[in-house]
């Protein structure tokens, strides 16, 4: 399969699965037959785009078409898609341009990379490569999660710990809400770039190791990085609270930086600890 091939068929997947979420009570409608309450019809989706059913399902179907931009905005619409989720869907047919991709995978943090995380000091952070295997990571991060030193490195894949590592688990307060969130960052990321056997190698391998991934993965939820609060629970420091942001290095773009800075309480806890 090609990656238009794969990028067609990806973005009729994803349509398909917006669609059966969408409350019909929300758009007026009645129950579709058996009590059914979500989930509107091909038919629905065309009246309220004002693209014909022949053409809306050929773009479920994945087939061979050029959907004008203008079509792809009214089908958003109809769908009720938030920004990430409309960002994806024009990304998959070809309007939006993804970042610049890196020729070599990025598997270690250059130098002046890791020196940043470094200088960070106290401040928890880690590099991702675009597959998001970390690449790299400072003393403050090793701290809040030690298994990120002795993880192999084929494994040490930010996914695939969420995922697989108990450890990781029981650090966070809201694994559920979490993983969802990750796995949607990743789906917006990966979604142009999901026939480059890096990605293709992440995500066949949670398929097989992780049976949350996998439904999680089939339900394509897309959305955008939000600098939120996170709790972990960490097993010696206790309840630590922290405020997480993303970077991306202007020379490095394919590279996220991911910072946590910790609130008054946790930044005694945490920096005093050797």
């Amino acid at each position: 399969m090609t990656t238009d091939d794969q990028q067609r068929s990806e973005l009729g997947a994803f349509l398909r699965a917006r669609r059966s979420l969408l409350d019909r009570a929300a758009f007026g409608l009645p129950p579709a037959g058996r009590g059914r309450t979500v989930g509107l019809r091909r038919e629905e989706i065309s009246f309220l785009s004002g693209v014909s059913v022949t053409w809306y399902t050929w773009l479920e179907q994945g087939r061979d078409i050029n959907p004008s931009r203008q079509v792809l905005d009214a089908v958003a619409t109809a769908l009720h898609l938030t920004v990430a989720e409309h960002d994806y869907m024009l990304t998959l047919a070809g309007f939006a341009p993804s970042r610049p991709g890196s020729s070599v995978a990025v598997e270690t943090a250059p130098a002046h990379v890791q020196r940043f995380l470094d200088a960070l000091d106290e401040h928890p952070a880690y590099a991702l490569a675009p597959d998001w295997g970390i690449a790299g990571w400072n003393s403050a991060y090793e701290r809040l999660y030690p298994n990120v030193a002795t993880t192999p490195p084929e494994q040490r894949n930010l996914l695939w710990l969420i995922f697989t590592d108990p450890a990781v688990r029981s650090l966070l307060d809201d694994w559920d809400d979490t993983s969802r969130r990750f796995l949607a960052e990743f789906r917006a990321e990966a979604g142009p770039r999901l026939g480059d056997p890096r990605y293709r190698d992440v995500i066949g391998r949670l398929m097989d190791a992780s049976p949350e991934f996998r439904e999680r993965w089939e339900s394509h939820g897309v959305g955008g990085f939000e600098s939120r609060e996170r709790v972990f629970l960490h097993p010696t420091l206790g309840r630590l609270v922290f405020e997480h942001h993303q970077l991306r290095p202007s020379d490095l773009t394919d590279v996220q930086l991911v910072v946590y800075v910790a609130d008054a309480e946790t930044r005694g806890r945490f920096a005093g600890r050797d």
